[in-house]
C-alpha cells in the first residue's frame, strides 16, 4: 500500500508537469527553463510526500484534515510566489 501511493505521489507529480512542457511546444507563452522544471517537481513531489507523511500519521495527529489544509496553502502561497511574485521576495518571478 505504501508503494502504491508513492508511485501515485510521483506519476501525479510527473502529469503535472507535463502540463507547461506541452504548453511550450504550442505557444510563446509558457517558458519554462530546467530549472523551473527542477524546482516545480521538487515543489511538487514534496507537498505530495508531506501529504503522504500526515496521512500515515494521520491516527497520532489531533487534527489532520487541518494540517493537509495548512500544507495545501503553502504549497499554493509558495507555487504563487515563484510564479508571480505576489510578496516581492527575491525568489520571485518577476
Amino acid at each position: 500500500m505504501k508503494n502504491k501511493r508513492l508511485k501515485i505521489i510521483i506519476t501525479a507529480a510527473a502529469i503535472l508537469l507535463l502540463i507547461p512542457f506541452i504548453a511550450m511546444q504550442f505557444t510563446e507563452e509558457v517558458n519554462w527553463t530546467l530549472t523551473d522544471f527542477v524546482i516545480g517537481g521538487a515543489l511538487l513531489f514534496g507537498t505530495g510526500l508531506v501529504i503522504e507523511l500526515v496521512l500515515r500519521n494521520s491516527q497520532k495527529i489531533k487534527y489532520p484534515n487541518t494540517l493537509l489544509v495548512a500544507v495545501i496553502i503553502l504549497f499554493l502561497l509558495i507555487w504563487a510566489e515563484l510564479a508571480v511574485g505576489i510578496f516581492g521576495t527575491p525568489f520571485s518571478g518577476q
